[in-house]
């Protein structure tokens, strides 16, 4: 062998014999395989493998895309020889390229959500304003066109270079669709599966134009402003409660628990019946319920209202000085309490105001015992100072 064909073999062995990229990442979605001086020697092996696909770019044009197999670089049989026209100097010599592998694998579990609220108009609260967020499948459709869109001459293109721009689209379209759907907050939860695929659909038709297409679309959650979830949670609770006519009996039933714990006695016990039942008689008022003994609303105004006996807790007429189930006296002699002055019932042992005894005091001289005024400083009897 002669010293010039030497030379030109190892000239040869300086170019790449096999072209392959093993992907250790879980991001990358572009690789540009290191070529020395961008030479590749006639004969390479170009080894693609799945979920792959290798880009040949040349005088910063794309010239050819091959997809998952071996392949060898030589004249004749790569279709990439004939666009690139880079035989000038013989068989034997190097083709220059670049050689770009893409990711064309689904990239999953990639995040999404709204940073700012999204202002929408609901049949039932009027406008909202509602948060938003989920995960997408996306995988690169076309290496050719997101070379030339996307990636241009980076050398390593990874998820999180296109992340931000990918998620503002996406709330984007998901406003738009929230507002074209017109569904009501209500009923979003029943409803993320097809938002989801509507979303999906709007999103490719813009992420096409960069090569890119989003395989899976989820909604996770839309959440409501705290004060639209609290009118929520009274909506329930509403149609919780049910029958009002049930809730006054409850009503009654707490009176009577109540009334049973005061130390007021009977008379207590039929003020706190009358109570429950009055509370009650309101609940019913506002559902258009009627009222017990078959006063029901009118059309034209409401229930007449009644007056329950401090005794037993019959429903009287206004007015009624006796109550017409038990005969007891409607109207309840007040007293002043000893210590606040708060108006009590006769007989009340201690009052519901400031919770001191209304036992009277005495006076302190064992031979007087007079009671004593409220506030008194001296007895009234005997002169003699009092304790307090």
């Amino acid at each position: 062998m002669s010293l010039m064909d030497k030379v030109k073999e190892a000239a040869m062995n300086q170019f790449i014999e096999v072209i392959e990229w093993l992907d250790n990442s879980q991001d990358t979605l572009l690789y540009r395989f290191p070529v020395y001086q961008q030479e590749i020697k006639n004969g390479a092996q170009l080894i693609v493998r799945e979920s792959q696909a290798a880009v040949f770019v040349f005088e910063g044009q794309v010239a050819d895309v091959f997809a998952p197999g071996r392949y060898t670089v030589e004249g004749g049989n790569t279709p990439i020889l004939s666009k690139l026209g880079a035989w000038k100097y013989g068989f034997n010599s190097p083709i220059k390229a670049e050689v770009y592998f893409v990711n064309t694998k689904q990239f999953t579990d990639m995040k999404w959500g709204t940073s700012n609220p999204i202002m929408l108009r609901d049949a039932d609260f009027g406008i909202v304003r509602l948060r938003a967020f989920g995960a997408y499948s996306l995988r690169v459709a076309d290496p050719s066109e997101f070379i030339k869109q996307v990636a241009g001459t980076n050398a390593h293109f990874q998820t999180e270079d296109i992340d931000g721009q990918l998620k503002r689209a996406i709330v984007t379209e998901f406003s738009d669709a929230l507002g074209e759907l017109k569904i009501p907050a209500l009923d979003l939860a029943a409803q993320y599966k097809e938002i989801g695929e509507t979303i999906r659909g709007k999103i490719n038709e813009d992420f096409k134009g960069y090569g890119l297409e989003v395989t899976k679309f989820y909604v996770e959650n839309v959440s409501l402003p705290p004060e639209v979830e609290a009118a929520m949670d009274k909506r329930a609770s509403m149609g919780a409660l049910g029958d009002a006519q049930k809730y006054m009996q409850f009503q009654a039933a707490d009176a009577l628990r109540d009334a049973a714990q005061n130390e007021g006695g009977g008379a207590g016990l039929g003020a706190g019946l009358g109570a429950g039942f009055a509370v009650g008689g309101q609940m019913a008022n506002a559902f258009g319920v009627g009222q017990p003994g078959g006063q029901q609303m009118g059309g034209g105004g409401a229930a007449a209202a009644t007056v329950a006996c401090p005794a037993c807790g019959k429903q009287n007429n206004p007015g009624a000085k006796f109550c017409a189930d038990c005969g007891g006296k409607m109207e309840v002699a007040q007293v002043p309490c000893v210590k606040c002055g708060a108006k009590l019932r006769e007989g009340a042992k201690f009052c519901s105001e400031c919770g001191s005894t209304q036992e009277k005091a005495k006076c302190s001289n064992a031979d007087c015992g007079a009671e004593l005024a409220p506030g008194a400083k001296f007895c009234a009897e005997c002169g003699t100072k009092t304790e307090g």
